[in-house]
């Protein structure tokens, strides 16, 4: 029986950040993360947090810090702004984000369904050709 309990409490803890996931709106909000937003527009102010420890155990810093990005971004497309920026380090799983509207500063997805055709020359002098994987 102890050896489940200690099975199970790993898998417990692992599961924390399962329901946190970027909105297809927020997709382009992009993370002014050196902080230039000089050219644009203040949308406001947005506070996310999450769950930083778990009884006594803190969780890995670097999940939290991604996942209160994620939050950030998902909130900001719902103001309709395109960029968010910290404001500040995260606090007990807490942290203060910037929402700003950019304009033509947002980033645009550049994945694309159809590979780009190849270089004109893709064999080397050894004879060796590489070819790029599909995703």
């Amino acid at each position: 029986m102890r050896k489940i309990l200690l099975l199970l409490i790993p898998l417990a803890l692992s599961g924390c950040d399962w329901g946190i996931k970027l909105d297809d709106s927020a997709r382009n909000v992009r993370t002014a993360w050196n902080g230039d937003v000089g050219s644009c527009r203040d949308q406001g102010k947005i506070t996310v947090s999450v769950t930083s420890r778990i009884g006594p155990v803190d969780r890995n810093d670097l999940k939290v810090r991604d996942e209160l990005e994620v939050m950030a971004r998902n909130e900001a497309a719902k103001m309709g702004a395109d960029t968010v920026k910290p404001l500040g380090e995260p606090s007990n799983g807490s942290q203060d984000w910037g929402a700003y509207t950019c304009g033509s500063r947002t980033l645009t997805p550049t994945r694309s369904d159809t590979p780009p055709p190849p270089p004109a020359n893709t064999t080397p002098q050894g004879g060796f050709e590489t070819v790029p994987l599909k995703n």
